[in-house]
């Protein structure tokens, strides 16, 4: 495809600034502009022009119908189509579409998650309509970004206490901001996913009950090959996948994504794709129509997109790095240190803000990326631990010092690489290295928060990491305001928060034993499982954080720790039951029959040749028989687990039981079945096997 189309079709299914632009009457389209920008309130008059333009684009697109598109409890996106037609009196129709279709919908709210809020025979909701986020047409209906709630008024989804949070925190920056007479008079949150995946044969997929019920093998040997040769990462792109990538590019590209980076990842079979940055609201929806496209995309090509963040076992798990910034309304990064760093207070100020927060607040950014799935993925294969810490590199490390200490040196000057080539350019060097083991780590004007996984949605990330930042913002601001130089208050508290938070900043291997014990001492917490990170969404600390800044109430914030709670108890109980049934319907009977088999040849053996010695195949039909005895053992020892599980007498036990039981109890049925899995024949086995998913597209 021609630059020139590339460009044409960009954002061509997209209701933006420039169709609204082309289309509105001139003051509507500023009101609406100043809307988005600035975040007042839009009048019902004004609604009305813009739905009536809004179908009209639409239907030229080919639309007949539109959505309320919003993001409940479950992670995921939801949405009820509804036609644009409206009878006339000859019995023919209209297509109409009112102000108040665009303001307003009315989805069932008794079914989705809400953590006890709302009771199942308390059905109405609403969702409202969010003009920051563009309207686009996909598959001939109109999806309108839409925020949710109860007929009580509850949040009920992810997208409204995003909303806030980047409210929360454009109050407080700019209180900071003015003490330094920074004329901004917005201050955005940027966010950019990199959104990594994996693709299997469809074929191979429909054969696996885990991948399709669980998202992840659930049992599964190690193929010959892994990883180990990393000839996979940033390789050539296999002509099936490349055909798959460009056909999710057009995609994203048509709805206004600005997908810039493809490549395979470390893993095989593993891919990423990295957008430019945006404001942290469009991108978590810009996030969740991407991973439908991938999933949709995948079914076309005859593959499957797996999200899980560990779909395999021994090998990479996927991630969803969360790059973080924050601008203001005239283009300035408020995270770019600028030329000599130390002496730019603005910078230090802030940076010192979001280190107290990460610092203050671990515990609530461990419980933002916490799932079943993302507890087999932290600590293993490249994913950062589930201790929180920050890398800022020597360079920055050393400025932020030297600030404090009033250290006087000159600039120094930038480093170059030399290839010896004459022929190669050389090329400058960043200040730092970057760390690939660090959960929150600075690179360069921004921080790659690196711990989510990649199936889960950005707005819970993205909330909890705002509001921390936004409220040590405000200390900062409290402290600034109240002193008449500005400049000695600012070096005040950027030392104060250097020595109470020094413990945060970690420059080293994140992988290593000893960061482990070193962290210990430090007093930073290891969090290694979701019920246990779960819990401090509830604490008093939380609850008053949440509740400050208007993000939730106390009851909206129990409230989602309950349905995180119960996700990850449904999550482990899909978990077990799936094993069970590939063990006894797949598995064990496929073991039994190759049993069977290897005893019938060693009979014939015996019958023909009286006497004969067969020691090695004596021992290997033994090995077969205690294996898939154990393998019966299993089976009842996890079925056993389960049965505890369900009869724990509330959430947090049962919770609790699947860390200590029934997880238990499936590693020891998987590892049962893996070491049968590599002394059966092949042609016995019942599901494809890991060389058949990793190396089969």
């Amino acid at each position: 495809m021609s630059k020139c189309k590339v460009s044409e079709m960009f954002g061509c299914n997209v209701f933006n600034e420039a169709v609204m632009k082309e289309r509105l009457p001139k003051d509507t389209y500023r009101s609406l502009k100043e809307t988005m920008e600035k975040g007042l309130s839009l009048d019902s008059e004004i609604a009305q022009i813009v739905a009536n333009a809004m179908k009209d684009w639409a239907v030229e697109k080919g639309a007949t119908h539109y959505t309320h598109w919003f993001q409940p409890l479950t992670g995921i996106t939801a949405e009820k189509h509804d036609s644009f037609l409206s009878p006339t009196a000859d019995g023919k129709a209209l297509m109409e579409f009112s102000g108040k279709s665009l303001i307003m919908g009315e989805p069932d709210a008794s079914s989705f998650p809400s953590g006890g809020l709302r009771a199942t025979f308390e059905a109405r909701g609403y969702t409202a309509w969010d003009p920051t986020s563009y309207a686009f047409v996909n598959d001939n209906t109109l999806y309108i970004p839409t925020a949710f709630c109860s007929y009580t008024g509850e949040v009920l989804d992810k997208k409204t206490p995003l909303l806030r949070s980047m409210e929360a925190l454009n109050k407080e920056a700019l209180r900071v901001l003015k003490c330094f007479d920074n004329p901004a008079k917005r201050v955005l949150v940027n966010v950019g996913p990199e959104q990594e995946y994996f693709l299997v044969d469809r074929g191979d997929y429909i054969k696996r009950k885990d991948l399709m019920l669980a998202g992840r093998t659930l049992f599964g040997a190690a193929a010959p090959k892994g990883q180990e040769l990393d000839d996979h990462y940033f390789g050539t792109i296999k002509d099936r996948v490349s055909a798959f990538m460009q056909d999710v590019d057009e995609q994203l590209w048509s709805l206004g994504i600005y997908s810039s980076t493809k490549h395979n990842e470390v893993a095989p079979a593993q891919h990423e794709f990295a957008p430019i940055y945006t404001t942290a609201n469009l991108a978590a929806d810009q996030n969740q129509l991407a991973m439908i496209i991938l999933k949709k995309t995948a079914r076309k090509h005859q593959l499957s997109c797996l999200l899980h963040e560990k779909p395999f076992a021994g090998i990479n798990g996927s991630g969803k790095h969360n790059n973080w910034s924050m601008a203001t309304d005239t283009g300035e990064n408020l995270l770019d240190p600028g030329k000599d760093p130390k002496n730019n207070k603005q910078f230090l100020v802030i940076l010192c803000a979001v280190l107290k927060a990460i610092d203050e607040y671990s515990d609530l950014l461990r419980l933002s990326v916490a799932s079943a799935g993302n507890d087999h993925r932290l600590g293993a294969n490249e994913a950062p631990p589930a201790i929180i810490s920050v890398f800022l590199g020597e360079f920055l490390a050393k400025e932020l010092n030297d600030a404090v200490a009033g250290s006087i040196s000159e600039a120094a000057a930038a480093e170059i690489w030399n290839s010896g080539v004459p022929s190669l350019p050389t090329l400058n060097k960043d200040n730092t290295d970057r760390n690939r083991t660090s959960p929150f780590a600075f690179t360069g004007n921004k921080f790659e928060f690196r711990m989510p996984g990649a199936a889960m949605s950005i707005s819970d990330i993205n909330c909890i990491l705002n509001t921390m930042v936004a409220e040590t913002l405000s200390e900062a601001a409290l402290l600034l305001e109240k002193s008449p130089d500005i400049e000695t208050a600012a070096a005040t508290y950027i030392a104060d928060t250097v020595a109470k938070h020094n413990r945060i900043i970690f420059n080293g291997n994140n992988y290593a034993a000893e960061w482990v014990a070193e962290a210990e001492k430090r007093g930073l917490s290891n969090r290694k499982d979701t019920p246990t990170a779960l819990k401090q969404y509830v604490s008093e600390k939380s609850i008053h954080l949440m509740t400050k800044h208007g993000i939730l109430t106390k009851e909206e914030v129990i409230s989602r720790y309950e349905v995180m709670l119960d996700n990850y108890i449904k999550a482990i109980n899909i978990e077990a039951l799936t094993m069970l049934h590939m063990a006894k319907e797949q598995i064990l009977p496929a073991v039994l029959r190759f049993e069977k088999t290897v005893f019938k040849g060693l009979n014939e053996k015996k019958t023909l040749m009286p006497g004969l010695v067969l020691k090695e195949e004596e021992a290997f039909a033994g090995k077969l028989v205690s294996l898939s005895e154990k393998m019966f053992a299993d089976i009842a020892a996890l079925e056993k687990a389960v049965t505890e599980k369900d009869g724990a007498k509330d959430s947090e036990t049962a919770a609790k039981t699947c860390t200590t039981a029934v997880i238990p109890a499936m590693n020891g049925l998987r590892a049962t079945a893996d070491a049968l899995e590599v002394i059966v024949d092949k042609s016995f086995w019942p599901i494809p096997d890991y060389t058949d998913l990793l190396f089969n597209v």
